[in-house]
């Protein structure tokens, strides 16, 4: 499978891991903002350290942080401020059920220290495993006037 994106809107690998270190800032601020609420609901008792539940809390949080970006606006705050979009094969903006793929296996590409993100470097196409495993693409816009 090749990229159905024209090589002069390819992100480099730095662009995107810039646009990842951006939303990693805003995803540990809502975090810290849904811990809170998990305070709240627990009577004030903090997780136990290794609580399943809570990973779990927190892990729905980020899916639905990134999901639910990418399906309403094609892009996230960080992928914004670096003028990247989520599109599929056809240049649209991604269903749910793409958006999820591509989340659960963005987490497989960060698995093996990142070598799915790092693979970008020597594919073809610039893609990384999740942009190959989901048939979802990033896409470089043009810089406005």
């Amino acid at each position: 499978m090749s990229s159905p994106i024209p090589a002069k809107n390819r992100p480099s690998l730095l662009r995107r891991l810039l646009a990842i270190l951006y939303d990693g800032m805003l995803l540990i601020a809502i975090w810290m903002a849904a811990s809170a609420l998990w305070l709240a609901f627990s009577g004030g008792q903090a997780a136990a350290a290794g609580d399943a539940l809570y990973r779990l809390y927190l892990l729905a949080v980020a899916y639905a942080f990134f999901v639910g970006f990418w399906r309403l606006a094609g892009r996230t705050l960080g992928m914004q401020a670096w003028r990247l979009r989520v599109i599929d094969a056809n240049g649209k903006r991604i269903s749910l059920v793409a958006a999820t793929h591509r989340f659960v296996t963005a987490i497989l590409s960060w698995l093996p220290l990142g070598g799915g993100f790092l693979w970008a470097m020597f594919d073809k196409g610039d893609l990384t495993w999740h942009d190959r495993l989901s048939k979802t693409y990033l896409y470089l816009e043009e810089k406005r006037r």
